[in-house]
């Protein structure tokens, strides 16, 4: 083949080099706009999993890259005056400028043509792909290339928020990889610094648009912004001075850092590869790996597969699940430091594990694989803060206290509908269900939602507690639970609104029942669905009843004797529907603003908390995103909520996501709500449950110490196990949960298989 690589950084080079090993008769070129010893970068950070990919594909350039490594093992965070360090995270770290040589002198060696200083105007490209067989586009961040066949390669392009420039430091930072946090007059400014050789480190320095704007780094020269930051890291460089390589670029050279996806890296005879088909934010430091990981896998297709089409979709197909799943922890690292102002007011432990944590591909165990020590002392300074000083248990078995109720851990059930009530009367199943969970070892345990008023049901099998005979079954369940486990038990209460009348869960969600519908209210009078039926708008004195059902259902919890209560907002019904715009469709004093939609809700709560009695908590649940961007509830008026929540008494918010219309488009994920709490909880300083997509102990253990929520609730790990809690425990070999006597044996047993490195199965 006759091959053109478009780019001299180390995804076209070492493309060039794959090749060539894998037939030397290919003809290849590498064609590079700058110099050769041209680099506007500084170092570069791979993994030692990518280093063993390098020796497998090309040993004699693999081991020439390793001889100019750097490594280190710690992680150093430098918050608030104090320097903390956790080890075990194994990085290493090689100047661009000499990757790229040693990669040019490897390509000479193989015969590989290398052009520099050949700038490809976008309309030499189609004279490319005629002279050549294959046209590799390594032309980086600005693809010429991918801008030339945009309609083809469909590239989204989203400019993310923080302002950085890349600078260079002749300190060192050879101990640790090392996030420094300043605090100036004008905001908070961070640096990412690492060694890449004997006495050269990349220098990252990071700020807010508002920051930058405040500082006027945009009106400054590269030497006047460079400084600026000596100064303000002047006591972490040791009188070293901060450098540039970046001369070529008029102004401060500050960025924002643009997050490039591609539909497609492929059309007709041209590829794409490294940043011109997908960027990873330098603070996961993979774009290099991405970039040398993606040219041993192409070549390695273009060998094995019939034709250049074949393998062109086995490289989109193979190698975009990896670069999707480093782009997601990528995402995820780069919101966190957008958004890290939020955080810098915690405790350095607290910091710096959300800090390590931050991306999601390092979890609770894996920290304690990494760094026993430093994650132990972690968990006992979470236990103390905690109340329970000495303790060095996971976080998840952690207590904690609202008003006068004490859980003995973190982990909370779910409410999760049974559909399995007869006229709103709980039954022996709901006695059952309700009574092996709350033995299963969780702090709380939530009932299903459960409803004011017959109207309120969202089926025929939903509970109720609008009756004696239901008082009566709930109070039959919470002496049982109070009398036999140290579990909690909270009642959910809430009205169905536009989303009753409805089949029962395992039938058909939210469609209408075949016969015997009953009317149904709503904020405005707007359908669920084409297929549901139109509620009634609310008048004033269908907003009356309805505040003083929840107060009725109120205190009949109170004498059933439930620990707790949770008023439902959230998930599209009644009170819901006058929280999101997309069912408020009100011009009263209850519509428009997010003030007046909250004013009904808020109107019940109040009544619910003045019912309800003031030495026990009350929650409510909302949905912090109704996942239709601006035109619904969005996760910065979930702040909002959450404000006037705490100004009506509420003790913690409940945040979920979702459900509040049939437009909605939820970005699913593992812990994909978790997010939403987080930022509740740290912009408003009120207590949070976490939901979605939770099910495991690193996952609960994960959100508790970062401080993204103080209660963690799961749900389908419930109904799959309801000794679920007791479970985790013994996985993480805690011998200090409590379970029932008749079942310590089965404990013993399972603790003794937990040292072996053994299951029940």
């Amino acid at each position: 083949m006759r091959i053109a690589c478009l780019g001299g950084g180390p995804a076209g080079l070492y493309f060039a080099i794959s090749m060539k090993l894998h037939d030397p008769a290919h003809e290849i070129v590498v064609l590079e706009r700058n110099r050769p010893d041209d680099t506007f970068g500084w170092g570069v950070v791979l993994s030692d999993e990518t280093l063993d990919n390098l020796a497998a594909n090309d040993a004699v350039s693999a081991a020439r890259i390793r001889e100019h490594f750097a490594y280190w093992d710690d992680i150093a965070v430098v918050h608030d005056g104090v320097r903390t360090v956790s080890t075990g995270h194994g990085f290493c770290g090689i100047g661009r400028h000499r990757l790229l040589l040693l990669l040019q002198e490897r390509a000479r060696e193989l015969g590989i043509e290398l052009r520099f200083e050949s700038d490809i105007p976008d309309t030499a490209i189609d004279e490319l792909r005629r002279e050549f067989d294959l046209v590799l586009a390594a032309d980086g961040l600005n693809s010429r290339t991918r801008q030339r066949y945009a309609e083809h390669f469909q590239p989204d392009i989203d400019v993310r928020a923080c302002k950085f420039v890349w600078l260079g430091t002749h300190q060192t930072f050879d101990d640790a990889f090392t996030f420094i946090f300043e605090k100036t007059e004008y905001g908070w400014v961070w640096a990412h610094a690492y060694q890449f050789d004997a006495d050269t480190a990349t220098f990252i320095v990071e700020c807010s648009e508002a920051t930058w704007q405040a500082f006027g780094f945009g009106e400054m020269s590269q030497q006047e912004s460079i400084a600026v930051c000596e100064r303000i890291f002047a006591r972490h460089l040791g009188g070293h001075a901060l450098m540039t390589n970046a001369n070529h670029i008029r102004g401060s050279a500050w960025i924002n850092f643009p997050r490039v996806l591609c539909a497609r890296w492929s059309h007709d005879n041209v590829v794409l590869m490294g940043d011109a088909a997908a960027t990873a934010h330098f603070s996961i430091g993979s774009g290099t790996k991405l970039a040398l990981e993606s040219a041993i896998a192409l070549a390695d297709y273009l060998h094995r597969e019939p034709d250049m089409a074949s393998a062109f979709a086995r490289y989109e197909e193979e190698r975009r699940t990896e670069v999707l799943r480093l782009q997601s922890a990528a995402r995820n690292s780069t919101e966190w430091f957008e958004q890290v102002e939020r955080y810098l007011d915690l405790d350095p432990v607290q910091f710096n594990y959300s800090l390590l944590t931050r991306s999601q591909r390092i979890s609770h165990e894996n920290l304690r694989l990494r760094d026993p020590e430093w994650l132990g002392s972690a968990e006992r300074w979470f236990q103390a803060r905690a109340g329970h000083a000495g303790s060095a248990r996971a976080p998840m078995f952690a207590p904690f206290q609202l008003r006068d109720m004490a859980l003995a851990n973190r982990v909370v059930v779910s409410p999760m509908a049974q559909y399995k009530a007869v006229d709103g009367r709980p039954t022996d199943w709901h006695f059952v269900h309700y009574a092996e969970r709350a033995k299963g070892g969780a702090g709380l345990v939530y009932t299903e939602m459960t409803c004011v008023s017959p109207e309120g049901r969202i089926t025929p099998g939903c509970p109720g507690l609008y009756a004696p005979e239901h008082e009566a079954a709930w109070k039959r369940l919470c002496d049982f639970v109070h009398a036999e486990t140290p579990a909690k038990l909270c009642a959910q209460i809430g009205h169905s609104g536009p989303k009753g009348s409805t089949q029962l869960g395992w039938q058909e969600m939210d469609a209408p029942l075949a016969e015997g519908n009953w009317p149904i209210l709503a904020a405005s009078a707007v359908a669920w669905s084409e297929r549901n039926q139109v509620p009634k708008a609310m008048e004033r004195a269908d907003m009356d009843r309805v505040r003083e059902e929840f107060v009725a259902a109120a205190r009949m919890a109170e004498r059933a004797g439930f620990d707790m209560l949770e008023v439902h907002a959230a998930h599209g019904y009644l009170l819901s529907s006058f929280i999101t715009p997309l069912t408020n469709r009100r011009d009263d004093e209850y519509g428009g603003s997010l003030e007046n939609r909250m004013r009904y809700p808020l109107e019940v709560i109040r009544a619910v908390r003045a019912a309800w009695p003031a030495h026990k908590p009350l929650a409510v649940r909302i949905s912090a995103n109704d996942w239709v961007g601006d035109k619904g509830v969005t996760p910065d008026e979930a702040v909002e909520i959450a404000r006037l929540l705490q100004a009506a008494e509420v003790d913690i918010v409940d945040v979920s996501a979702g459900q509040t219309s049939t437009r909605a488009k939820p970005q699913y994920g593992r812990m994909f709500q978790t997010p939403f709490s987080d930022r509740i909880r740290n912009e408003t300083g009120m207590a949070t449950m976490a939901v979605g997509n939770i099910y495991q102990a690193d996952h609960v253990n994960s959100i508790l110490m970062a401080g993204r929520a103080d209660l963690v609730c799961l749900a389908r790990p419930h109904l799959a196990d309801p000794y679920w809690t007791l479970h985790a425990a013994a996985g993480i070999q805690d011998r200090e949960c409590e379970w029932p006597a008749p079942y310590r044996a089965g404990r013993d047993q399972l603790l003794r298989l937990a040292e072996r490195g053994e299951g029940w199965m």
